[in-house]
């Protein structure tokens, strides 16, 4: 706290404010691109940026985001059903259609209309969106037998919702990326 608020001449600036200022500061593509290597093998760098309390509005930002995705609203996918197969919203496995426009959630569903800058906020190698994908999916584990189901029987359509509130918070992301300022 002495060494942010001695550097940028500013009391007002707080631990929240710090915290927010890396987290900014850990979405700037330039960051990310300089500190690839490091990123993988060692706690990050926190260079002190030119502009402290743009990354600490953006940062405040994108922790909002994030931290309350399920709050976020639905991106208004199409949705497209299958009328020769009964209605049903339980997901086994869902898939990406080859031009990534549409996600095939069951025989029954497809959502249609997935814009492709989605897949540019990757939560490590891969989008938030191919994240959901892999992570929502009936599995078994091999040694124990034990099956994760990630259907809800109370709340039927949660994950049709949270695939298209993952949609807004990739793109609200985005804008909030592309508004950081040069360090």
């Amino acid at each position: 706290l002495n060494h942010y608020q001695k550097h940028y001449q500013d009391n007002n600036i707080s631990k929240w404010a710090i915290f927010h200022y890396v987290y900014g500061l850990l979405h700037h593509p330039f960051y990310r691109q300089k500190y690839a290597a490091n990123l993988k093998r060692e706690l990050p760098r926190l260079p002190l940026a030119q502009n402290f309390w743009a990354f600490a509005v953006a940062g405040e930002k994108l922790a909002d985001l994030h931290l309350n995705y399920e709050q976020q609203p639905a991106y208004p996918l199409k949705t497209i059903e299958n009328s020769k197969v009964p209605r049903s919203l339980r997901v086994t496995k869902m898939r990406l259609s080859r031009d990534k426009t549409q996600l095939i959630y069951n025989e029954f569903l497809t959502l249609d209309g997935i814009p492709q800058p989605v897949f540019d906020y990757k939560l490590g190698s891969r989008s938030a969106l191919e994240w959901v994908i892999d992570q929502y999916r009936v599995k078994t584990d091999k040694r124990s037998g034990i099956i994760n189901d990630p259907n809800r029987d109370k709340e039927p359509d949660y994950i049709v919702q949270l695939i298209k509130k993952v949609i807004t918070v990739s793109l609200e992301t985005l804008k909030v990326i592309k508004q950081l300022p040069n360090w």
